[in-house]
């Protein structure tokens, strides 16, 4: 995976933030949790890539 994966998936996660704080300003549990999943599958792939990194050295 290249850079623009690894954009794409801190977007992602950033995207989560957004959702999660949108949800519990507005009081909708669902959209918080949406966020909140958002983010862990942000984190999960960026962990992956950088396991992948890794094995690269």
């Amino acid at each position: 995976m290249g850079m623009g994966d690894k954009i794409s998936n801190k977007a992602e996660e950033l995207k989560g933030k957004v959702k999660e704080a949108a949800g519990k300003a507005m009081d909708d549990p669902e959209l918080e949790v949406e966020g909140h999943a958002d983010q862990v599958k942000g984190n999960l792939k960026q962990t992956a890539e950088k396991i992948k990194d890794a094995s690269k050295s």
